[in-house]
């Protein structure tokens, strides 16, 4: 069994094939984003120490795949709430199918609106607005107990209100997706690769850096480089990058623990208080 702390984060998968991950206090337990499998989100949370009878609620960022494809039998099994935007719920269901072959619906839906704080349990749940193309996409700030944990991805660049919403984080989760140069000359479409790039797709380590080196606030004990592409970026390129951003202000991290999150498996559990 997991000790109990104010406030613990566990990265079950982050990538394109798939994003899930378990966000506790001592009372209540969150699952982020449902992007793999009934099945797999089970096994991993297993796997993890999480007990997917702790969980109270799923709370959705967007729309796309790798963000909901497990999300209708992982809340039909639970039987748990789910929390999602009005507009990201209907654009869920204009692509999604029940066994009839009708749109898909959820037993028991909350909607929420990006920039109104609501409470899930004891943990206080605020969603901002992100850059991305979805139809209301948002990241997420967590508080509980005194402790505050960020979870961020899926953002074309780091506006001033994701900016300001990540203040005081004491964990983050931030996208590092891609090497400029990487996708560049990589194997992608040009289509896709502009998608990538522009201000709706991804951030990249160049990007994240800039964060780090001039806005971040150098408060979290742990930073979490997440949503990193398989085929456009290499896990120890986004750890240097983003390793060389911070070192300029090393008296401000000489605590803080930089670690990958990973798409084939769950990280170890990450917990403060």
């Amino acid at each position: 069994m997991l000790r109990r702390m104010a406030m613990r984060m566990t990265i079950l998968a982050s990538g394109s094939k798939g994003n899930a991950t378990v966000l506790s206090s001592s009372r209540a337990s969150i699952l982020v984003d449902a992007g793999i499998s009934c099945k797999e989100t089970l096994k991993r949370m297993k796997a993890a120490g999480e007990d997917p009878q702790n969980l109270t609620a799923i709370l959705i960022s967007h729309e796309h795949n790798d963000h909901v494809t497990g999300l209708a039998v992982l809340a039909r099994k639970l039987r748990v709430p789910v929390y999602i935007t009005e507009a990201t719920y209907h654009a869920w269901r204009r692509s999604t199918r029940d066994a009839e072959g009708k749109p898909a619906r959820l037993e028991r839906l909350e909607h929420f609106r990006v920039g109104r704080s609501f409470p899930i349990g004891d943990i206080s749940v605020s969603p901002f607005t992100t850059s991305h193309d979805a139809v209301d996409p948002c990241g997420f700030t967590f508080r509980a107990d005194g402790v505050k944990f960020g979870i961020v991805t899926d953002l074309g660049y780091m506006s001033a209100n994701v900016k300001d919403a990540l203040r005081g984080c004491d964990g983050l989760m931030i996208e590092s997706n891609h090497d400029l140069e990487m996708l560049r000359t990589g194997p992608y479409p040009w289509m896709v690769k502009q998608r990538i790039m522009n201000k709706k797709g991804h951030l990249s380590n160049t990007a994240l850096a800039e964060f780090f080196t001039g806005d971040y606030d150098g408060q979290a004990a742990f930073l979490v480089l997440a949503h990193l592409s398989e085929h456009n970026n290499h896990p120890e390129l986004a750890r240097d990058t983003a390793w060389r951003a911070l070192g300029g202000r090393m008296n401000l991290f000489q605590s803080c623990n930089l670690s990958l999150a990973r798409q084939d498996q769950p990280m170890a559990p990450l917990c403060l208080g």
